[in-house]
Parts: structure tokens; sequence; C-alpha cells
């Protein structure tokens, strides 16, 4: 187990300034003429390898469309998008499914588990999808580290909000991807659920050495990131470094009333 993880810390922390997702110029429209939306305008960034990212911003500002497209789920108007050295702008829809299943993990508001399969059972599915036999040893390891042994074998009407998010960050983690992508991961919780939530996700970018972006509109989850990039009208206008949550509060009010 030991040797697993400092395997995976030494994969994921290669030097110290390495963008493991670059953005260059990216912009994205939905629709045409008068009623075009420029969701994205010229949006440049780089994502650095074994860090917790946020992203905040108003309604609006373009977050979620930003992740979507960082992540492969959607593709720009213009620009390019690189995930460790790849620029899936440039291939087609069948390679972007590898890359996807090869580099990135993804977290969701509303968990997205398969009902009908036990929590170990939804963990290990991405490893299934891709055709790759799962690690047992590394499986459990995850199990154990959100809490879960007990429940592993319960399906997702047998578990509450929290310890479905649970599921999730253990999914998002078991194929070890280059990047985790984590979209309003606490929106659908209880504080408390919220703060166990939090707590797992930068114990995955501390003890696991995971790069993880993560879209939120909390405060106190842009209070764990090392870096906030803060959004408006489709735009990066501000970033912040490791901070507290007063310090967020006040960026966002200031980007917000601009």
């Amino acid at each position: 187990m030991e040797a697993a993880l400092h395997l995976d810390r030494a994969r994921n922390e290669p030097g110290p300034a390495s963008a493991v997702v670059e953005a260059e110029n990216v912009s994205r429209i939905y629709g045409a003429g008068e009623s075009a939306v420029h969701a994205l305008s010229g949006v440049s960034l780089g994502i650095q390898r074994g860090r917790l990212t946020a992203i905040m911003g108003p309604s609006g500002s373009g977050k979620s469309t930003l992740m979507h497209i960082l992540a492969g789920l959607d593709r720009p108007t213009s620009g390019s998008v690189r995930i460790d050295g790849t620029d899936i702008t440039k291939i087609g829809d069948d390679e972007l499914t590898r890359v996807r299943r090869r580099h990135v993990g993804f977290i969701f508001q509303f968990f997205n588990l398969l009902p009908m399969l036990t929590a170990r059972e939804n963990i290990v599915l991405p490893g299934a999808l891709s055709g790759t036999k799962p690690d047992r040893e590394w499986v459990d390891e995850l199990v154990d580290a959100v809490g879960l042994r007990s429940r592993a074998g319960h399906k997702p009407s047998q578990l509450s909000g929290g310890q479905q998010q649970r599921v999730a960050i253990a999914r998002a983690l078991v194929t070890r991807p280059t990047v985790v992508f984590a979209d309003e991961p606490t929106g659908n919780l209880d504080s408390r659920s919220s703060s166990e939530i939090l707590e797992l996700l930068r114990r995955g970018v501390d003890e696991y050495g995971q790069t993880t972006v993560m879209v939120t509109h909390h405060v106190e989850a842009a209070a764990i990131a090392d870096e906030t990039l803060f959004l408006r009208d489709g735009r990066v206008v501000r970033t912040l470094g490791r901070s507290n949550r007063d310090e967020v509060l006040r960026v966002l009010a200031e980007v917000t009333q601009e």
C-alpha cells in the first residue's frame, strides 16, 4: 500500500511549476447573431500539478462552461486546451473518450451513481469501462480513506447524501487520474457533510498528490484551495493564492460588484 502511495505521489509531482491542464485563449459562444451568448471570452490559464484549484464567480460567469471545456466534456468555439500535453481540441471523439478515461476523474453535485450497483461496484466502474482490472489493494485503501468499509456493499438508496458523495470521490480517484474535476461537490449537502467532503478533497491533494479543479460558489470550499480563480462575464478577472474565508469573501464581493 505504501509503495502504491509513493508511486502515485511521484507520478503526480514531477516538478514545482508543471501545468497539467492548460487553456490558451479559450472562447465559447452558444448560438449565433444577436442571440449569441459569449459564455467564455479568451480565457488562458494553467492548472498546476498536485494542487487544488477552485473556480468561483457570480451566476452566469462561465464557471461550469470552463470546467466542462477543461475536462473535455465540451469543445471551445476557439482556442486550445491541453491535458498532460495532449491538445484535446484537435482530436476526434473516440480519442477524446480515451483521454478522458485515462486522465480525468469527475465528481458531480448530484453524485451520478448507478442505483443498481453497490458502493464498491460504483467505485470500480471507471476501471471496468476502460477494460482495466481494479487493483484490490488500492480500492480497499480508497474505501477506508472515505470511511465506507461498513457501507461498501450498500446501494446508493441505502446511503446518505454525504456517503454517496464519498463514493463519488473514491470513484474519481480509483484510476489515479491526472486531474479530478469537481462540479459543486458540496452543493447538494448539509453543512456537516459539506465539511467532511471538503476535508476528503483536501486530503486527496495532500496525501495522494491528486491535482483537483473544483467549481464552487461556497466560500468555505474555496478557502481550502491552493489557488482560486474568479470569473466574471466569461473572463478570469482575479486570482487568489492560499487564503482564508474572509479573504475569499472579500474578493468575491469585489468581483461581483465590478
